[in-house]
């Protein structure tokens, strides 16, 4: 419909000036001494617009002759900007799939085409590691450091990853507090510094980067605690190494949430080192509540080991346990243990056979070969050596 508009103003426009042309008597009369020249007033005005219509294409044909060098030039720059970019996003694709030369030359034609030089030095620094590529992962590693005098936290992590894997973990920790003093707190750098304190072994460190770790929901309780474990128990060894009295054990121990100070894994590596500064007391206590809490054969087994203190009490809280789980054999071998020490030989010997009929194990056969011994059996007490001997070569 405004097609058609347009189609009747036009028709009627052009039959307007038809008709005013033909309606116009005037003329042009142009004189030069000795020539004159005499010309309608219609032809005048059209050859006064075709005039200004050539002057105009002159102008801008003129124009575009003079900015012709400076418009091939701009064209090549972004045909060039183009080919670079494209080999910039091929590089990062190739990375992904695994083509790791090509990845490295496409990132090497983009980076000598000066397009985000620093992405491209960092990607081929990436992949020349990737390649176990010693000589030009030192290359590109430089190349990004001149393209980056700021110190971007993309090449710091870059680098502290790259130094992890080659467990250089003193330089990535060290890039990863630089990481940390531009503000960078966000949890890919957290889980690469708790990588690095493990392979430092500054496991308090490990232990309070993964409650951040759980506390932001970048882990799981299943994950996190597992970890936390670990470095509890490794703490407790440095505190062993380290001659820690058995007041400075009890208060590292007292200090971990409840959850954990009963973890049977932690309690059956903190109770040797607590015996071992002669605190079986406090050892037997912590194994205590550990079993109260969470039972654990191993852990059972290891409260026979605790040395002083009211053994008939724990007999009698051992006696406990054993209504509860009648069955287990490592807990009959602390009873047999506990009840020798005490002298209690039927006793102990009733229960190390029975820890024996659930279930043989070299430990008892040990034990119970040293109360026969005592008792005067040699006979049955070397049967039972041997039998502890035959144990340990399978």
């Amino acid at each position: 419909m405004r097609a058609l508009l347009w189609l009747l103003i036009l028709a009627a426009l052009a039959a307007g000036l038809s008709l005013a042309a033909l309606n116009n008597g005037g003329y042009v009369l142009l004189a030069l001494p000795p020539w004159r020249a005499e010309l309608s007033l219609n032809l005048m005005l059209i050859l006064t617009l075709l005039g200004f219509f050539l002057f105009y294409l002159f102008v801008r044909s003129f124009g575009a002759l003079i900015a012709l060098p400076a418009s091939v030039r701009e064209f090549r720059r972004h045909r060039a900007h183009e080919t670079a970019d494209s080999a910039l996003r091929e590089a990062v694709i190739m990375s992904m799939e695994g083509r790791y030369s090509r990845a490295l030359r496409l990132a090497e034609i983009s980076f000598d085409a000066g397009h985000a030089p620093l992405l491209a030095a960092l990607l081929a620094q990436h992949v020349a590691h990737r390649m176990r590529d010693e000589e030009r992962e030192t290359i590109w590693r430089q190349k990004a450091r001149a393209s980056d005098p700021h110190g971007s936290g993309a090449r710091l992590m870059i680098e502290a990853g790259i130094a992890a894997d080659k467990r250089d973990y003193a330089a990535a920790l060290e890039l990863l507090e630089e990481f940390t003093r531009t503000g960078g707190r966000h949890v890919a750098a957290q889980r690469l510094l708790l990588r690095v304190y493990q392979g430092l072994g500054q496991w308090r460190e490990v232990e309070r980067v993964v409650r951040q770790l759980k506390k932001h929901k970048a882990m799981t309780a299943e994950q996190a605690a597992p970890l936390r474990h670990r470095a509890q128990r490794e703490i407790l060894g440095q505190l062993k190494v380290r001659g820690e009295t058995g007041a400075e054990l009890e208060h590292f121990l007292r200090a971990l949430p409840e959850s954990d100070r009963l973890e049977p894994g932690l309690v059956l590596h903190a109770a040797p080192i607590l015996c071992t500064t002669e605190n079986h007391a406090e050892a037997a206590r912590l194994i205590e509540d550990a079993l109260d809490a969470h039972w654990d054969s191993d852990l059972a087994a290891a409260y026979g080991d605790c040395k002083c203190g009211d053994t008939l009490a724990r007999i009698a809280h051992a006696e406990r346990w054993l209504h509860v789980h009648p069955g287990d054999a490592k807990l009959l071998l602390a009873l047999g243990r506990l009840c020798r020490r005490q002298q209690l030989w039927g006793k102990a010997q009733s229960y190390l056979e029975a820890s024996l009929s659930v279930q043989s194990s070299r430990w008892a056969h040990l034990e119970l070969a040293a109360l026969l011994d005592q008792l005067g059996q040699e006979t049955q007490a070397n049967a039972h050596y041997r039998a502890a001997a035959g144990e340990f070569s399978q």
